[in-house]
């Protein structure tokens, strides 16, 4: 760690002199030797140097967003070309190209800080060794080294000799404790930091091997963290703890104000939207109205979450704009009511059993070639076709041929036995077509 951290050396000036600046203006108010001061003037370091870096962790957010949409295409080219690796990185580096994504933007802002990360290593082990670095000269060398936080020395490690932890005026004991909380904090803020990122600003339609990366990464990253905590002076682990807490709320606010799309964060961010055009009537802010605009532009492209958001915005009564706005509409509520009245008035199927009960308690009409006089007396009438010509047949209900037939009834109700050697039918029969023969 020494030998690296000498290579970043040339920035080790800088990183003190900004830390001396710091210590100025907190050691007027909580004293000069105090591990306050000493270690307000790390996170203060930590939060200029985070400030400045905000446009490569939007570069970040944005490289982290493309390579998830990347996926299923990078996937293909590999199952197209896996038989030619040098044909497979030229596609893939044609389909960076093509979409504008650099891989190695998620990587930036830790890169970018790696530098001022060892450079306040190289700092902390010359304050330990006694050692004049920077800016920091003979008195505040001094003072850097009676600067304790709870107990440990700003230059004492976990693994340090107590012989040496004795000479920065501490005790072996304190030191342990201070670090192993220190290094466990820095542990859960990279671990929630990233489960932040995979559970609420994943699209979760997109399977993808990427997401299984993050998945892995997400439990092995702490374990690294926590196997290098032990090497660190306190100093570096207040810079690498509140950096680590700075990463975790300023992504907290990138997932709630601008989530990615088809995510649980993007779904919470419109139902939260909806929520205020419901109570207000409008859509409020310019970056609100962007994100209304951008999905009414996206037609049927629009994801689950942002079909559920206009199905909310219909019942509501509004209708969003092409400019981002809405506007209300009677009609979209007349037309909601009218579908769920229609639905409501629709009737019930009946079952099989229904259907023939219903159509056994309909009477039975009589039919005549002539037309039409109703059967007047008896559901059970002879609903036989009568010769033409025969109205008198008719009348008495003789069945068609030669040989009149009188039909016999029971007492039961309804069975008919005819002389054409048909037997017996039992119950309600259905009237035939007066067209039809027997």
């Amino acid at each position: 760690m020494d030998t690296i951290a000498s290579l970043f050396s040339f920035i080790t000036w800088p990183v003190s002199w900004v830390i001396v600046q710091f210590h100025k203006m907190y050691g007027a108010v909580f004293g000069p030797d105090t591990g306050w001061a000493w270690g307000l003037s790390i996170v203060s370091l930590v939060v200029l140097i985070r400030i400045c870096l905000i446009p490569l962790f939007v570069k970040q957010i944005k490289s982290t967003r493309n390579m998830q949409a990347l996926q299923p295409k990078m996937k293909a080219i590999q199952e197209r070309y896996k038989s030619d690796k040098q044909r497979q990185s030229e596609e893939m580096m044609k389909l960076y190209k093509e979409t504008g994504t650099n891989p190695l933007s998620s990587c930036l802002p830790i890169l970018a800080q790696s530098p001022f990360f060892f450079a306040l290593y190289h700092v902390l082990s010359a304050i330990a060794s006694g050692k004049e670095i920077g800016v920091i000269d003979g008195p505040l060398l001094e003072s850097a080294r009676q600067a304790h936080i709870f107990g440990a020395p700003l230059a004492a490690k976990f693994m340090d000799s107590p012989e040496k932890v004795e000479a920065l005026g501490a005790s072996i004991t304190d030191v342990r404790i201070v670090t192993a909380v220190m290094i466990i904090m820095m542990s859960a803020s990279q671990f929630f930091t990233q489960r932040q990122l995979m559970m609420k600003n994943v699209d979760l339609s997109v399977k993808t091997p990427y997401m299984q990366q993050q998945k892995m990464l997400m439990y092995i990253f702490p374990l690294i963290f926590a196997g290098m905590g032990i090497n660190f002076p306190v100093g570096v682990l207040v810079y690498w703890l509140t950096t680590n807490v700075w990463t975790m709320g300023q992504q907290m606010y990138v997932i709630n104000q601008n989530p990615t799309p088809g995510s649980k964060a993007q779904d919470a961010y419109l139902q939260r939207l909806l929520k205020g055009i419901t109570h207000s009537g409008e859509v409020k802010g310019r970056r609100r109205k962007n994100v209304v605009k951008v999905i009414v532009a996206k037609g049927s492209d629009r994801n689950e979450n942002e079909r559920r958001f206009f199905v909310g915005l219909s019942k509501a009564g509004f209708a969003a704009q092409p400019d981002g706005t809405v506007v209300k509409s009677d009609t979209i509520v007349a037309e909601a009511e009218g579908g769920a009245a229609a639905r409501r008035q629709q009737p019930k199927r009946q079952t099989k059993s229904q259907r023939q009960s219903s159509v056994a308690q309909q009477p039975v009409v009589k039919d005549s070639e002539e037309g039409s006089e109703p059967a007047a007396a008896e559901a059970t009438t002879s609903l036989e076709k009568k010769p033409q010509g025969s109205t008198e047949a008719a009348a008495q209900g003789e069945t068609q041929g030669d040989k009149p037939q009188r039909p016999s009834r029971a007492n039961s109700g309804g069975s008919r036995q005819g002389k054409s050697g048909q037997g017996q039918r039992k119950g309600q029969q259905r009237p035939k077509h007066p067209s039809s023969k027997k």
